[in-house]
C-alpha cells in the first residue's frame, strides 16, 4: 500500500517536472505576445497620423542613391475631405508592417496608384457595378491616357523612373479634385494649377505669369482664363512638336476665340491646318505660346513693329522664301462683317455674293423654265423620223460638229477641271468631314497642293495652246467674220435668241433658231477666259506669296483667297448644274449622257432641232452634204457611253461635296 502511494507520487512529480521544463515557457510567451499585442499601436489611420501629421518635424528615410529623403507630411483635416478619407492608411502601404522607426518592412510592393485603381475596376466590372463607379471609370481612362503620355517616358536623368508621376501632379493624401466646374472650389483648384506645373517647368511658369492670360488667371482670377491644362490637356500631354498637339492646341484656343478662330479657317494657314497638315502657322506661331501678350503691347509679337520678324520666323529665306514687307499688311484674321477695320474684303465679299446670287438666279430660272416648256412639248410632239436632202434619205449619215483637236480639249477640260474642284474645295472646305479624308488619299496636304497646282499648270496651258491656235486659224481665214453666224463671240442675234427662249418659255412666242453657237454655249465658252483670268491670276497671287507682297501690300492676299475660292465654287456649281441639264438632262437629251463631245458627231434629227438656223444655212447652201458622215461605230458609241455616264457621276458626286461644304460652312 505504501509502496503503490510512492509510486504515485514519484509519477505526479515526474509530470509536474517535464511540465515545468517544456510547458510554462510556451505559455509563459503566449502569454507575454498576448500583453505585447495588447499593449502595441496598431496600424489605424490615427497611429500613421500620431508622425506623418508634420507636426514633430520632418520625417526622413533613405532615397535613392542613399540619400535621405523628406516623406511628405499628411494634413489630417485635408485627408478628411479628400476622396481616400474613408480608406486605411495600410490599404496602399502595405508594405509597412510595424509602427517602430524605421519601419520593418515586408515583401509587398509599394503603393502604386494605378495598379490600384485598375484592380478596383476590374473587380467593379466583375460584380457588374461599372455603371455606379462612374468617376473611377474616368480615373481608368487617365491612367491609360497617362501611358501613352509625354509624361510617362524614361526620365533623362534617371531612366528607371518617368518623366513624371501621379503623386508629382496630385497629392494622394489630399486628392479632391471638384466634379463641378462651375463651382468656386473647381475655379480655385484651376488657379493652383500653374504653380503645380511650374514646379518643375519654372522658366514656363515665369513667362506665363507675365503674359495676358496668366494675368487674368492670377491676378484678376478670371476663371475663363486658360491654365496649362487647356493647351497641354491633363492626362494626355504629348510632346509639343508633334503634330497632333499643334492640331489640338489650335482647336483650344478656338475655344474661346471663336470669331478669330473662323476668320483664321478662312485663310491658307487655317485650311492647311484644318486638313491635318501642321507646317503651316498656327495660333502660337504668332502670338507665342506661355508669354502671350496684347496686340497693343510693342512686345508683341504682332505687334506693327515685330510683326515682320514673326513671319520671317516661318518664311525665313530656307523653307520658304524670306518674308517681305507686303506681309505686314496681311489680314490673319480678315473677314467681311467689319467695313471700317477690312473695307477691301467686305466691298469683295459682296461683289461676289451678288455676282452668284445673279448668275445662279438667272441660270437655274432658265433651266427650271426649260425643262417644264420642253416636258410639256416631249408629251404631243410628232417627231418626223428622217431628214431628207433632195428627197434622199440620210439615215444613216451623222453631222460632223466637232473635230478631233476639240474633243481631245474637251476631255482633258473636265478631267482636269474635275481635279482642280476636288483638290480645291478640299482645303475651301476644310471644316467638313470628307476634306481631311480626300487630302489623306492624296498624300496629305503637301500632296494636295502639287495635285492642285500641276492640274492648273496643265489647265492653262491647254487654254494657251487653244486660245492660240484658234486665233492664228481665224486669223489666216479671210473669209471669216468676227460677228457672223461661225464666231463665238457675243452678237446681238444673242440677246435676241434669250429674249425669244423666255416668251418661248412662257408659251409667248415660238423657239428661237440658234445658229451654230448658241448664246448659253457662247457663254460656257467665254466662262473658261473669265475662269483663267480670275482663278487662274488669284491663284498665282497665293501660290507665289513673296513675290505678290514685293508689289503688293499684304491685304492682297485676303482678297485674293475670297475671289479664288469664290469663283471656284461658282465654276463648279455652274459647271455641274447648268452645264450637265443643258447637254445632259434636258427632257430631249434623256436618257443621259449626250455623247456628241466623244464622237464629234450627232444625228441629222438631233442637230436640226438643237441648230435649225445652220442647218438650214447649209442645206440652203449645198454645204450639209460635205459635213455629213458615217456615224460612229458600236464599240465607239459604248465606250463614249460609259465615258459620258462616269464624267457624269464623277461630277454630280464633287456638286454633292461641294454643297455640303457650303452648307457646313454656314453651320460654322
Amino acid at each position: 500500500m505504501r509502496s503503490h502511494r510512492f509510486t504515485l507520487w514519484l509519477l505526479a512529480f515526474v509530470v509536474s517536472l517535464f511540465a515545468a521544463i517544456f510547458y510554462v515557457p510556451a505559455a509563459a510567451a503566449a502569454t507575454t505576445k498576448a500583453v505585447v499585442a495588447a499593449v502595441e499601436p496598431s496600424l489605424d489611420n490615427a497611429t500613421c497620423l500620431s508622425c506623418h501629421d508634420g507636426k514633430k518635424g520632418k520625417v526622413e528615410m533613405p532615397g535613392i542613391g542613399g540619400e535621405a529623403h523628406t516623406v511628405r507630411a499628411v494634413s489630417n483635416s485635408k485627408y478628411g475631405k479628400s476622396v481616400h478619407a474613408k480608406m486605411q492608411c495600410v490599404a496602399c502601404h502595405k508594405d509597412i508592417v510595424d509602427s517602430a522607426v524605421p519601419h520593418k518592412r515586408s515583401t509587398e510592393k509599394s503603393p502604386d496608384c494605378a495598379d490600384c485603381h485598375q484592380k478596383l475596376w476590374e473587380e467593379a466590372k466583375k460584380a457588374g457595378v461599372t455603371g455606379e463607379k462612374s468617376r473611377l471609370e474616368l480615373v481608368v481612362k487617365n491612367i491609360e491616357a497617362y501611358k501613352k503620355s509625354f509624361h510617362a517616358l524614361p526620365d533623362k536623368d534617371v531612366p528607371s523612373l518617368p518623366k513624371a508621376t501621379c503623386t508629382q501632379c496630385h497629392d494622394t493624401h489630399a486628392f479632391n479634385v471638384p466634379t463641378d466646374k462651375a463651382s468656386p472650389e473647381y475655379a480655385e483648384w484651376r488657379k493652383d494649377v500653374p504653380a503645380l506645373c511650374g514646379s518643375c517647368h519654372d522658366d514656363q511658369l515665369e513667362t506665363f505669369q507675365g503674359s495676358v492670360h496668366g494675368k487674368e488667371l492670377l491676378e484678376k482670377n478670371n476663371n475663363k482664363a486658360p491654365a496649362c491644362i487647356n493647351c497641354h490637356t491633363t492626362h494626355e500631354i504629348s510632346s509639343t512638336s508633334l503634330n497632333s498637339f499643334k492640331l489640338l492646341v489650335t482647336e483650344e484656343c478656338g475655344s474661346c476665340h471663336k470669331d478669330n478662330l473662323a476668320s483664321y479657317r478662312d485663310t491658307y494657314h487655317g485650311q492647311v491646318n484644318k486638313l491635318g497638315g501642321g507646317d503651316t502657322a498656327k495660333c502660337y506661331n504668332c502670338h507665342g505660346s506661355h508669354g502671350i501678350l496684347s496686340v497693343n503691347d510693342p512686345k508683341s509679337k504682332v505687334s506693327p513693329e515685330n510683326r515682320l520678324k514673326t513671319c520671317q520666323a516661318c518664311h525665313d529665306g530656307k523653307r520658304r522664301e524670306l518674308a517681305t514687307a507686303g506681309f505686314v499688311s496681311f489680314g490673319p484674321h480678315a473677314n467681311a462683317h467689319d467695313f471700317a477695320k477690312y473695307p477691301q474684303m467686305w466691298i469683295v465679299t459682296k461683289f461676289m455674293q451678288g455676282l452668284l446670287i445673279l448668275v445662279f438666279a438667272f441660270f437655274w430660272a432658265h433651266s427650271g423654265l426649260w425643262y417644264y416648256r420642253e416636258w410639256q412639248d416631249r408629251k404631243t410632239r410628232v417627231v418626223v423620223p428622217h431628214v431628207r436632202i433632195d428627197g434622199i434619205a440620210q439615215e444613216e449619215k451623222f453631222f460632223q460638229r466637232f473635230p478631233v483637236g476639240w474633243r481631245i480639249a474637251h476631255l482633258a477640260f473636265a478631267l482636269i477641271t474635275m481635279t482642280l474642284v476636288l483638290t480645291g474645295t478640299s482645303a475651301l472646305f476644310s471644316q467638313t468631314k470628307w476634306a481631311p479624308v480626300v487630302a489623306s488619299m492624296l498624300g496629305g496636304t503637301h500632296g494636295l497642293a502639287i495635285i492642285h497646282r500641276v492640274a492648273a499648270t496643265l489647265f492653262i496651258s491647254i487654254f494657251a495652246i487653244h486660245f492660240v491656235y484658234v486665233m492664228q486659224s481665224l486669223l489666216r481665214d479671210k473669209t471669216f467674220r468676227w460677228f457672223g453666224p461661225n464666231s463665238l463671240i457675243p452678237n446681238w442675234k444673242d440677246l435676241a435668241d434669250c429674249i425669244g427662249m423666255f416668251k418661248w418659255f412662257l408659251g409667248m412666242g415660238p423657239k428661237p433658231r440658234f445658229e451654230r453657237w448658241t448664246y448659253f454655249e457662247k457663254f460656257d465658252y467665254w466662262a473658261v477666259f473669265w475662269g483663267v483670268s480670275i482663278i487662274g491670276s488669284s491663284g498665282l497671287m497665293l501660290a507665289f506669296p513673296t513675290v505678290t507682297a514685293k508689289f503688293l501690300p499684304g491685304w492682297v492676299f485676303n482678297v485674293a483667297t475670297v475671289v479664288h475660292g469664290e469663283e471656284a465654287f461658282l465654276a463648279a456649281v455652274f459647271l455641274f448644274t447648268v452645264h450637265f441639264f443643258n447637254n445632259h438632262f434636258r427632257p430631249d437629251k434623256l436618257p443621259p449622257p449626250d455623247i456628241v463631245m466623244f464622237t464629234g458627231v450627232q444625228s441629222l434629227e438631233e442637230f436640226r432641232a438643237d441648230h435649225p438656223a445652220q442647218y438650214q444655212r447649209l442645206l440652203d447652201s449645198g454645204e450639209l452634204e460635205k459635213l455629213l458622215v458615217d456615224g460612229p461605230s458600236q464599240p465607239m458609241t459604248r465606250r463614249s457611253k460609259i465615258l459620258g455616264l462616269v464624267l457624269i457621276a464623277a461630277g454630280l458626286t464633287l456638286l454633292v461635296l461641294v454643297i455640303n461644304g457650303f452648307i457646313t460652312g454656314l453651320e460654322h
